[in-house]
């Protein structure tokens, strides 16, 4: 009876043993996923280049350079003076191509700068009949409109400050006004004489520095100096009792402070980023 109890256990276990090997084989091994591979893009730069507008205001200091005029004896005067200071404001539309270049086209007006100089000739005096030198008062005065095409180098920005270099190239239409011609008392030509003052274009050119800086994406405060030279022509006409005239000018100089604003469109957008590409590997059973 001992026996067979005994074998009756051995069953048992032998029994158990398989059915768990069994179950075991059903199961199998955990099944391993591989965690899904992302290919993240590189992050592409803000979007550069594009348009802008502009708008300045300004204070120059004007050199004048000279003038020359025929006399009725054939002389050759020399006018010879100082313009005043003047104000000036203007605008313009020019595009970005890249960080460092860009280009607009300006149009300026610069207010009227009053002008008073003289001429030295000669005058024939009251009493004795005597041709001597004689020194004239000239007063006048001039305003110019001023189309440039203008180039820029950007140099770099440094926090929110952008130092810049430019030049540019155009003309300019200035007008002179009636130039007032006045001989003191005592000689034959004592009075004021009036010519008529000039119109016309001129060829201009200027050289900028200054800089920039950022108020937002989209809008920059501009600050800086230029330089302006308007070639010379034709200041005033021929005047009829004096028998002078006609005057030409050497032309003008100006040292200009300037400050403006810029808004470029589109200056806030940024390249768009591709949607991430997501792999996901075929399941891995162990």
């Amino acid at each position: 009876m001992k026996h067979a109890a005994t074998k009756l256990a051995a069953s048992a276990a032998i029994l158990f043993t398989l059915g768990a090997a069994a179950h075991a084989a059903d199961l199998g091994d955990p099944i391993v996923i591989e965690p899904p591979v992302y290919d993240v893009p590189e992050a592409l730069p803000a979007k550069i280049g594009g348009w802008y507008i502009r708008g300045d205001v300004g204070y120059g200091w004007n050199k004048f350079r000279g003038a020359d005029y025929m006399t009725p004896t054939g002389f050759n005067g020399f006018l010879e003076g100082k313009l005043k200071e003047s104000f000036s404001v203007g605008g313009g539309v020019g595009y970005h191509f890249n960080h460092f270049l860009r280009a607009d086209l300006t149009l300026d007006h610069s207010f009227k700068s009053n002008f008073h100089g003289s001429t030295t000739g000669t005058c024939t005096q009251l009493v004795t009949g005597t041709v001597v030198p004689c020194t004239s008062s000239d007063t006048t005065g001039f305003k110019a409109w001023t189309l440039l095409a203008n180039a820029y180098v950007d140099l770099g920005t440094y926090g929110r400050i952008t130092p810049y270099v430019g030049a540019g190239i155009g003309g300019a239409r200035v007008t002179w006004h009636e130039l007032t011609n006045s001989i003191g008392p005592g000689f034959d030509q004592s009075g004021d004489y009036v010519h008529e003052g000039a119109t016309n274009w001129r060829f201009a050119y200027a050289a900028m520095a200054g800089a920039s800086v950022d108020i937002t994406c989209n809008l920059a405060a501009d600050v800086g100096y230029r330089y302006k030279r308007i070639s010379g022509n034709e200041m005033f006409g021929y005047e009829a009792r004096s028998g002078t005239g006609v005057g030409i000018d050497r032309g003008i100089d100006s040292h200009e402070v300037r400050a403006g604003m810029r808004y470029k469109f589109g200056g806030c957008k940024t390249a768009a980023l591709p949607e991430p590409v997501v792999y996901h590997p075929t399941p891995v059973y162990k």
